[in-house]
């Protein structure tokens, strides 16, 4: 016998009860859609989750019964329909739990039997709740038990995290951070890169995490030259194959100068070089187009002697956000992340930095599916690192409010998805082409879902769950203002102009 709360009643329908689903009549008001629920069998506990709920009542199924009562009165006051009003929840079986390990139900439930709310204690075995060191990402819904998952499982085959813009995305993407910086050194820490596109991340270095988070000014953020070869160069120059091939030979002249007079040279010095190379007079068509895509580079201000970001930086247990919010130059963004996720990744696989886990906001602006290659910078080291990083200890986690335009090779590689509100139609049909494991009515449920509430699926959890995410710790930043901020702050600071000058005169 169980002491969870009993809920109804089995019945027979047509369809049902088969290995797959069941109904029951409703006998409490504490069933709810989305809600785990156990029947006892001779084998161990049946477990399931009620995927609709269905309101009947005989004396309304009967339409043109209905339309007669309505001319004289309603039926309500002639007869006592209350009475014969019951609901019906249709259940969907996830299995058998014995030994803590559920196992594919081959008999189906039987008639007539109680249903019960299911228990924490067989919920955390299903769901594979890693109570001792898991991530609290928030609250089961309909259950009070939380939701603590497994590092290895949430991150180590990567994890994407799909949502509308306001849906609480980035939200939940600091709880994740406040849950990596908050471990302990035995249970194992990652360092963790966030690609900030909005500065949604920089309020944790005004948090109680500041000693731990080191926030890079995406205007100071520079790449070594000394680092660089000419076909990257040419790569994020867009120049032809002749161009590159005089770029090659000066390039290597220069490093190869630089390397014997133990200094790094600049893009000034090799735009210089082409400059006075006399064997181009005659090939102005290949001069001029070449120092124009150079003098293109040197505009961004992006190029100089040395890296401005170190390795040394990637520690466990710390945040490091590369703020990019200032940088309006999608192109600019897109070197500074394939070259910088390039380098770490390099350096994880030397084992010269701790594992990492990457952090990618606005995902499909760097790794975007239906996009050339030289207008998609960034799309191949991470289309790399998730096809390899698991491997290395180099995880990804993958944020983005359109999913349809992000690589489909990036995304089949993330193992778990949490999935809050989506209404774009070919985003939640993409979701559901590409997200293992989501059935229907899941699919549907996520257009529907509140700011705060979230769905968890693939190898992290033992099946799709619904999630409460828990309060963050640290304050929020949010850079964005409401439209009617906006205009009173605009008439305010015109209003205080006006006062100004009119007192100057």
């Amino acid at each position: 016998m169980t002491s969870a709360p009993f809920l109804g009643t089995i019945i027979s329908t047509p369809e049902t009860p088969n290995t797959n689903e069941f109904d029951f009549v409703i006998k409490s008001a504490k069933a709810s859609k989305g809600q785990f629920v156990q029947v006892s069998t001779p084998d161990g506990p049946m477990l399931g989750s009620i995927s609709e709920i269905m309101r009947a009542n005989r004396y309304f199924e009967r339409a043109e019964s209905v339309a007669d009562y309505t001319h004289s009165g309603s039926l309500s006051a002639n007869f006592p329909v209350d009475e014969w009003e019951y609901m019906i929840a249709k259940v969907s079986v996830h299995g058998l739990l014995s030994d803590n390990k559920l196992s594919r139900s081959s008999i189906p439930a039987k008639c007539g039997e109680p249903v019960h709310a299911a228990e924490d204690s067989q919920l955390k075995a299903f769901i594979n709740i890693d109570e001792k060191s898991g991530l609290d990402i928030g609250t089961l819904r309909h259950h009070s038990l939380q939701i603590k998952l497994n590092l290895s499982k949430l991150f180590g085959k990567h994890l994407a995290i799909l949502a509308m813009s306001g849906s609480g995305k980035s939200y939940l993407a600091g709880v994740l951070m406040e849950e990596l910086l908050d471990r302990k050194s035995e249970h194992g820490r990652l360092a963790v890169i966030a690609i900030d596109n909005h500065g949604e991340y920089a309020g944790f270095k005004d948090s109680s995490y500041r000693d731990r988070v080191n926030v890079i000014d995406g205007m100071k953020i520079k790449i070594g030259l000394r680092h660089l070869s000419a076909s990257r160069l040419a790569e994020w120059s867009r120049m032809s194959g002749t161009a590159m091939r005089t770029l090659d030979i000066h390039f290597n002249s220069l490093k190869k100068q630089a390397k014997e007079k133990g200094e790094p040279f600049s893009l000034d010095e090799l735009i210089d070089s082409i400059n006075k190379d006399e064997k181009l007079d005659k090939k102005e068509n290949v001069r001029g187009p070449l120092i124009s895509a150079l003098y293109e580079l040197s505009n961004m201000r992006l190029i100089s002697r040395a890296d401005t970001i170190s390795a040394d930086l990637i520690k466990p247990g710390t945040l490091s956000v590369l703020d990019l919010s200032a940088i309006d130059d999608l192109r600019k963004k897109q070197m500074i992340v394939a070259y910088y996720a390039n380098k770490f990744f390099k350096q994880r696989k030397k084992g010269n930095i701790p594992p990492f886990l990457m952090l990618v906001e606005e995902a499909h602006n760097f790794c975007p599916e239906k996009m050339e290659r030289s207008s998609a910078l960034s799309r191949p080291i991470i289309n790399t690192i998730a096809r390899e990083g698991r491997k290395f200890g180099a995880s990804l986690c993958l944020i983005s409010q359109r999913p349809v335009q992000l690589s489909t090779t990036a995304l089949s590689q993330c193992s778990t998805n949490i999935i809050l509100r989506v209404t774009n139609p070919f985003d939640v049909k993409h979701i559901g082409e590409s997200c293992e494991g989501i059935d229907s009515n899941s699919l549907r449920a996520i257009t529907t879902l509140r700011v705060g509430e979230a769905l968890i699926l693939g190898e992290a959890v033992g099946a799709p769950i619904f999630v409460n995410v828990r309060k963050r710790h640290s304050k929020s930043t949010d850079r964005g203002k409401s439209l009617d901020d906006i205009a009173i702050e605009f008439e305010q600071k015109n209003k205080v102009k006006e006062e100004e000058i009119e007192a100057f005169l």
